[in-house]
């Protein structure tokens, strides 16, 4: 992921999967791809559209004098069963065999129930260097995510696991591959990342600018730049491994809004290979530069 990049619905959506929240649906032709086209040529560098990029967000000394940042919204958890077997284990049931078959049992008998789109409240604390705490409420319960810049550690009260578990590798690396809390693109010659201009190509029909970059520890990300705006309208986010393979994520930002001259996308969803679903995760409030105790980010004893 670039960064944390504000793409945080890789990030939430992962958190789903781990909490028995996110439907594993069987893979299918997934999003469709976008158009063929040619989109007018640009004299413009990597350089130049970099910083162009970082204007538009704000620019260069808004962004580097962020420590801190609260967002807080509604997620999708996901549909059919998913949501179900994850009421019925945290009201003290037992958890299915993974069956197909008792999807719509478990959500009610109304079927649209089992297969409506389930919104949870979530709030996410981001601090720097690297340290994020996220939290999503369900049925009653708080499932907790929190990686304090080295280390990670969740709590998983939906499938009855009240005891503080330590991140998997897959998502001990995810983290530790964001990086910086903001925009990778900010300061990234410092970052040691080194940026190149790939091709323009259509995101959700508007000219963009396909980047690639090249992270000081060896991984490859790619971001796309709208051409007219110069916002980050899509990124490549970390690779999860759903029904046995690595599958690619990418992550759609809309809604830009100011918030503290810094413009903050308030719409982003989260696509994965394969899959016929997506994930949005909509940010009703963000608060920049709240005092965050490093007591939040602490793994309890």
């Amino acid at each position: 992921m670039l960064g944390k990049k504000f793409l945080i619905p890789s990030v939430l959506f992962g958190l789903c999967i781990s909490l028995g929240l996110a439907a594993a649906e069987s893979p299918a032709a997934g999003k469709a791809p976008e158009k063929e086209n040619k989109p007018a040529h640009s004299n413009l560098t990597a350089a130049q559209i970099v910083d162009k990029h970082v204007a538009a967000r704000g620019g260069l000394q808004a962004w580097r004098a962020v420590q801190s940042m609260s967002l807080s919204g509604k997620m999708d958890a996901g549909a059919g069963d998913s949501p179900a077997r994850a009421l019925r284990i945290a009201r003290g049931g037992k958890a299915p065999a993974g069956n197909p078959a008792l999807a719509p049992t478990l959500a009610g008998s109304d079927k649209g129930e089992a297969d409506k789109q389930v919104q949870l409240p979530f709030v996410l604390q981001i601090k720097r260097p690297n340290k994020s705490r996220l939290e999503i409420e369900f049925a009653g319960k708080t499932a907790i995510q929190v990686y304090d810049g080295t280390q990670g550690w969740k709590l998983r009260p939906f499938l009855n696991r009240n005891d503080v578990e330590p991140f998997t590798a897959q998502e001990a690396k995810a983290e530790a591959e964001k990086g910086d809390m903001v925009d990778s693109l900010v300061d990234y010659a410092a970052k040691g990342t080194k940026v190149e201009l790939e091709k323009a190509e259509l995101v959700e029909g508007h000219d963009a600018y396909k980047l690639k970059l090249t992270m000081k520890g060896g991984e490859i990300r790619h971001v796309w730049i709208d051409a007219q705006s110069f916002l980050d309208v899509k990124a490549e986010g970390v690779q999860r491994r759903m029904n046995g393979r690595m599958r690619d994520v990418w992550i759609y930002q809309r809604d830009f809004r100011p918030v503290q001259g810094l413009m903050i996308p308030f719409v982003q969803e989260t696509a994965v290979d394969g899959y016929p679903g997506t994930h949005k995760m909509v940010i009703e409030k963000v608060a920049v530069n709240p005092k965050l105790d490093d007591a939040l980010f602490t793994k309890p004893k």
